[in-house]
């Protein structure tokens, strides 16, 4: 699976940039000290990302701003929808789950749909951070990045939270729900 990647028209992405904007602004508290000016110079000169971004935004994740990685001067998005993205469920873990399935395929994979994205899954840690942000995922589960241990046995694991704790979880990494999907997380 290959990142595909569209060029965003002028209009797009003024409206993706407004919308990311809006967001930032509103939810200070996760990325406390930082600038939206250096955030959205950098948007602008990286088309690539900006496209990410927008099918982030496309698929109901929500982006926004969680961190700063000083030593990479990268900005990190990640997924921030209250509940798992809407337009990434019913999904299986990933391409090998997909075609194991004999009957009643699901129509993508998480890593593949993250691939043509141009974004990663959360793993574990990623993903307990962002609960530290707030409460996500209260009624939905999202797919994490599985261990090559655990996939190699066949197994894929998920995160929650459910009676104010996270949970990490194990499937089989065929499985597929309507209330499973997955976070991404993206640099710039």
């Amino acid at each position: 699976m290959t990142k595909k990647i569209e060029k965003l028209s002028s209009e797009q992405r003024e409206d993706l940039l407004k919308t990311l904007k809006s967001r930032f602004e509103k939810n200070m508290d996760r990325h406390e000290g930082l600038d939206w000016v250096k955030i959205e110079n950098k948007l602008e000169a990286n088309d690539e990302k900006l496209w990410s971004l927008s099918e982030m935004e496309r698929t109901g994740g929500e982006p926004d701003v969680v961190g700063y990685d000083v030593d990479k001067d990268e900005y990190i998005f990640y997924d921030c929808s209250p509940e798992s993205p809407k337009g990434r469920r019913s999904v299986c873990y990933d391409r090998e789950a997909l075609e194991s399935r004999k009957k009643h395929k699901p129509e993508n994979s998480a890593m593949d749909m993250a691939t043509e994205m141009g974004i990663e899954l959360l793993t574990e840690e990623q993903y307990r951070m962002l609960q530290t942000l707030g409460n996500f995922d209260m009624k939905t589960s999202s797919w994490v990045q599985t261990p090559a241990s655990i996939r190699k046995l066949g197994g894929a694991i998920f995160c929650d939270r459910r009676y104010d704790t996270v949970f990490m979880y194990h499937n089989g990494a065929e499985s597929y729900y309507a209330a499973r999907g997955f976070r991404g997380s993206l640099k710039v």
